[in-house]
């Protein structure tokens, strides 16, 4: 089995990351690519559903609660944890894609689109890819236009061939 890979698809906010993510894992999974998501949320969030005994029992003070069903689980947990912890959680995904971390080291996927941004965000070092609207064509970073799924998978198949 090869190496798992890390990429990170990153752009301003509403730039169509989740949208992207949305096409594109049916696309790697048609592949046989077994793909993970991590989201970053750079606001706090409620990891739970008011009304729900998952988040009953953790208003009442329980250090974290997990429901499950057999096939699968959804945990929460109240404690410090990084994309590195994270990741370790997906060891059956092939591929982890990670959703924001734009000034991370993560290799990266930028999605600029002309409604919201006009230029990178992240440094073009990190970039294999740029899906955009917009004429920016940063040298040595394949572009693709923001439908154009089937070809940014062929350039994320051939990185993890690497």
């Amino acid at each position: 089995m090869k190496k798992q890979k890390i990429v990170a698809v990153s752009g301003v906010k509403n730039s169509g990351k989740t949208t992207l993510l949305e096409k594109l894992i049916p696309e790697l999974n048609r592949r046989g690519m077994k793909c993970a998501v991590i989201k970053h949320d750079g606001h706090s969030f409620e990891p739970d559903r008011e009304g729900t005994d998952t988040w009953r029992m953790l208003t009442a003070g329980a250090a974290g609660a997990a429901v499950f069903d057999g096939e699968k689980y959804q945990l929460v947990k109240y404690a410090e944890i990084s994309e590195p912890g994270l990741i370790d959680l997906f060891p059956e995904a092939d591929l982890i894609l990670l959703e924001g971390f734009k000034h991370s080291p993560w290799p990266k996927i930028e999605v600029v689109r002309k409604a919201n941004s006009d230029s990178l965000n992240c440094d073009p070092a990190t970039l294999l890819a740029l899906m955009t609207d917009t004429t920016l064509r940063p040298a040595g970073v394949p572009t693709f236009g923001l439908e154009d799924v089937k070809a940014l998978a062929e350039r994320i198949c051939d990185y993890i061939e690497e």
